[in-house]
């Protein structure tokens, strides 16, 4: 008899074990479900609505690592893509010019821009179109969070602490970055202090940390490494003794090799990220990679050698 009850007892548990097994695996389910759809249009900016989303938030991104945002088309599974998603987030200021026919033709689903609430700086010579690229200055990519932020918590109001708390975490890291390169580029004498590259990216990073930027072509050119561009170019570079100039990840390097080549002036051996995140070869996954990648590269080539 006693040995009966060990062996009903025995199958109580195994049963119950399996009922509880069943119930962690339903839970875990269930808790996948409700993780928030998003899609970014640009690889450079989704890392900044995960940092505020974490573990709540699946994010994937449209135009692929190594392409020119502003030329990018859609393809038949980015219309999928956002269809499926809960939120699109977009960088705005023009540099998706194709986001209308992707809107048309894909979806209802809601969007917002990041960049909303920032104070943009204007194209030279053209006072109505905006230079996209703000999250060069670190300061400017916290409102990206807020936006982010924002917009999240309308979604999923049930993750609202966890979306603040990382959002706060965020903006300290931010604040971090942003000492360690005010204190990195100290190093860069006043002489060496112009970044040239192909296309002018960075002018929001010039702007931020007393930098002088050039690009042998302005952004939204309807041409792009012309002839008189680069000569242009080069005249302009015989002024400055510059040691290095440098090409972009995503840029056909060949523009600034003819610069290179005329001007005197090598190009630096690693390049720029100014549109997109790197693969993981790279080690740019990230935006504070991107930034701490770039502020390095930009040190190296320009700073004093001790």
């Amino acid at each position: 008899m006693k040995k009966q009850f060990m062996l009903i007892n025995l199958s109580f548990l195994a049963i119950l074990f399996v009922l509880m097994g069943c119930g962690a695996d339903e839970s875990e389910i269930n808790h996948e479900e409700e993780h928030l759809e998003v899609v970014v249009t640009l690889s450079v900016i989704s890392d900044i609505v995960e940092q505020v989303g974490g573990d709540r938030v699946e994010v994937e991104y449209i135009v692929p690592i190594g392409e020119e945002p502003e030329e990018y088309e859609p393809v038949p599974s980015d219309f999928e893509k956002v269809t499926d998603a809960n939120l699109l987030f977009i960088n705005g200021l023009g540099i998706e010019p194709w986001l209308t026919s992707l809107m048309d033709n894909a979806t209802d689903t809601p969007y917002t821009e990041l960049t909303e609430g920032i104070d943009p700086i204007t194209l030279e010579g053209d006072q109505e179109v905006y230079d996209p690229h703000a999250w060069f200055d670190p300061s400017l990519v916290k409102t990206y969070a807020d936006n982010a932020l924002e917009h999240l918590i309308e979604l999923d109001p049930e993750g609202e602490s966890v979306y603040r708390d990382n959002a706060e975490n965020f903006h300290a890291e931010l604040d971090q970055l942003d000492e360690w390169i005010r204190e990195e580029l100290e190093s860069v004498p006043e002489g060496n202090r112009l970044i040239a590259t192909s296309e002018n990216a960075l002018v929001y990073f010039g702007a931020a940390y007393d930098f002088d930027v050039a690009g042998i072509w302005p952004l939204n050119a309807h041409e792009e490494g012309t002839p008189q561009q680069i000569s242009d170019f080069v005249d302009m570079l015989t002024d400055r003794d510059l040691p290095y100039v440098f090409v972009e990840s995503t840029v056909n390097p060949n523009y600034m090799e003819t610069v290179s080549d005329n001007a005197g002036i090598p190009i630096y051996d690693e390049p720029l990220y100014t549109d997109a995140l790197g693969d993981e070869a790279s080690g740019v996954t990230s935006y504070i990679d991107f930034m701490e990648h770039n502020v390095s590269v930009i040190t190296d080539a320009l700073g004093e050698i001790e």
